[in-house]
């Protein structure tokens, strides 16, 4: 794994041994990264489940402000990646469950643009965080909370506020799902056209 571009391009990324963690693999990251092209800079980061954090990292290589990590396993990897990259100093990171972490986060008033989600998968993880983004006041209005998921885990659950933007498979197993603030539309366009349907990105 590595950085793909930006300040740290190239870096290689330590990874975890064992099957515990699953790292996002280089080419679907690539794939993620050119769909949200310029809306990196200055975002404020949260990577859940981080894993290897590579994809925070990558965030914090071509400009986003800061970034946030979240692992109850894997902090002192991140931490590792961080000063390898020299990305460290926007980084902070936080051992412990996601979502006990996630409420004080919010407590504290802290507030996100670009959410990283990759839980493993078939755990009903990705549904619970969405639901507590949803329900919550962590995100900013103009949030985008990108998910990696099953490829047969398509049972989005019930959103208020945010709405499937786009969805991309990546070979027999893994998803990406991107998610966005529900926009409220004149002259007849429908809001909920749901996942596929690209508008924003």
């Amino acid at each position: 794994m590595r950085i793909i571009t930006g300040s740290a391009r190239g870096c290689r990324l330590k990874t975890p041994k064992g099957l515990e963690t699953r790292p996002t693999a280089d080419r679907i990251k690539e794939s993620l990264f050119s769909i949200l092209g310029d809306r990196i800079p200055e975002r404020k980061v949260l990577d859940v489940f981080a894993g290897t954090g590579g994809l925070g990292l990558e965030a914090l290589s071509r400009g986003a402000s800061e970034a946030v990590f979240i692992d109850k396993v894997t902090d002192k990897l991140i931490r590792d990646n961080a000063i390898h990259t020299h990305l460290i100093d926007r980084a902070e990171i936080l051992r412990g469950d996601v979502f006990q972490a996630l409420q004080r986060l919010s407590a504290a008033g802290r507030r996100f643009d670009l959410v990283f989600c990759d839980p493993p998968y078939h755990k009903g993880l990705w549904e619970r965080t969405l639901v507590f983004f949803d329900t919550g006041r962590l995100l900013l209005p103009d949030a985008i909370v990108v998910v990696e998921h099953g490829r047969d885990e398509n049972d989005v659950p019930v959103l208020q506020s945010f709405e499937c933007v786009r969805n991309q498979g990546y070979g027999a197993t893994t998803q990406l799902s991107i998610f966005h603030r529900k926009k409220l539309y004149t002259g007849g366009e429908d809001i909920n056209e749901g996942c596929g349907v690209l508008r924003e990105f």
